[in-house]
């Protein structure tokens, strides 16, 4: 029997030994030199978030565009003052001095406006969830690759303090081959309440939600394919709003299972919680929620260390999406979060709901 297991095979408390910090860079890319005009289209809710970040990166916003002027006023005199204020989104791409545009209405009402900011010879961040099915992403990446243009998709997520730790972590070798990953997250959704736009949408919770964890989930796994997902969704009798609030994921790769846990309606006691674990270590980060991820624990076979993490998810995020996409277009490169790159995780995330709908396991090819 092993000196750590006592008679019952149960593990005894192991001491903990401090190791030195790993050097893993977390934070978000930003561009050398680079600072084009960039356009806004769109000032909805999550609009401030790009523009509050984009203030405190020194990028230069030099229009916004809305159906509705006044919101579009508002956060152009809070953020950027000199910026023009346009109702049709279409003038905005006749101004020869724009040469990004940062798209951000919902999905079905976003299509066309993607295809014309390609149209119009502008490189394009665009919001998540990109689209509603592949077949559509795949030929507005076709049209990217004709034009020559940058089509990059806003998976924030990506640059999360926690997230991209945990991948570059993962990329580096630190803590081996990634054998499970697990995400577990109850918070407080209660909000969508009365907004029609979450409360008519069937998958809201593995589409519009889970859609950030389905991308780090295939950022973390890289190249490797997928074999096989199972999805459920649940509606429990207390729920304030239409759309199950409750939902199950499992993904199947050949040496890895994925397990994801998420409960929309957690009125209290919210908690999110991402470990990984690998043939060398475990990486794990708790917080109260997505936003609020404070340190990082890792665990090694000599020893183990948490490393606070500067930054959240609403600040590296936001800065990391556009400061990426900057990068690429100074350095003639492609995107780490180019559209190409997403259609791995719209793949998870379109199979998921596939699975929920017809309560089955779906295995891809």
């Amino acid at each position: 029997m092993s000196e750590d297991s006592n008679e019952y095979g149960l593990s005894r408390e192991k001491e903990t030994v401090e190791i030195e910090r790993p050097k893993v860079d977390y934070l978000p890319p930003k561009p050398k030199d680079y600072n084009p005009a960039i356009a806004l289209i769109g000032t909805g809710g999550i609009s401030e978030y790009h523009l509050k970040n984009y203030h405190d990166c020194g990028y230069n916003v030099v229009a916004l565009a809305n159906r509705t002027l006044e919101k579009a006023e508002a956060l152009r005199d809070q953020y950027f003052p000199q910026a023009s204020i346009h109702q049709d989104y279409r003038n905005i791409l006749k101004m020869d001095e724009v040469e990004v545009v940062d798209v951000t209405p919902h999905p079905a009402e976003r299509l066309p406006i993607l295809h014309d900011c390609l149209n119009a010879g502008k490189h394009v961040l665009s919001q998540k969830p990109f689209v509603l099915n592949l077949e559509d992403a795949k030929k507005l990446v076709d049209v990217a690759n004709h034009k020559n243009i940058n089509l990059a998709v806003n998976q924030n997520g990506r640059w999360a303090p926690h997230f991209n730790y945990i991948r570059n972590a993962v990329r580096q070798g630190l803590i081996g081959e990634v054998t499970s990953i697990d995400f577990s997250l109850q918070w407080d959704q209660t909000w969508i309440k009365g907004i029609s736009s979450f409360e008519e949408m069937e998958h809201l919770i593995l589409f519009d939600f889970a859609i950030h964890w389905f991308d780090i989930t295939a950022c973390i796994m890289e190249d490797q394919k997928a074999k096989s997902i199972f999805a459920t969704t649940l509606h429990h009798a207390g729920q304030v709003y239409s759309p199950p609030a409750l939902a199950s994921v499992i993904i199947e790769y050949p040496q890895t299972q994925v397990r994801m846990s998420f409960n929309a309606h957690c009125t209290r006691g919210e908690e999110d919680v991402t470990t990984v674990v690998g043939t060398k270590g475990t990486l794990r980060s708790r917080g109260s929620g997505l936003n609020e991820q404070p340190e990082m624990e890792v665990h090694l076979q000599n020893g183990s260390i948490t490393v606070p993490l500067t930054g959240s998810w609403f600040e590296s995020g936001f800065q990391g999406a556009m400061g990426e996409l900057l990068s690429a277009i100074e350095e003639d490169r492609t995107p780490y979060h180019s559209a190409y790159n997403n259609l791995k995780t719209l793949d998870l995330c379109f199979a998921a709901q596939r699975s929920a709908d017809q309560g089955s396991p779906v295995h891809f090819e």
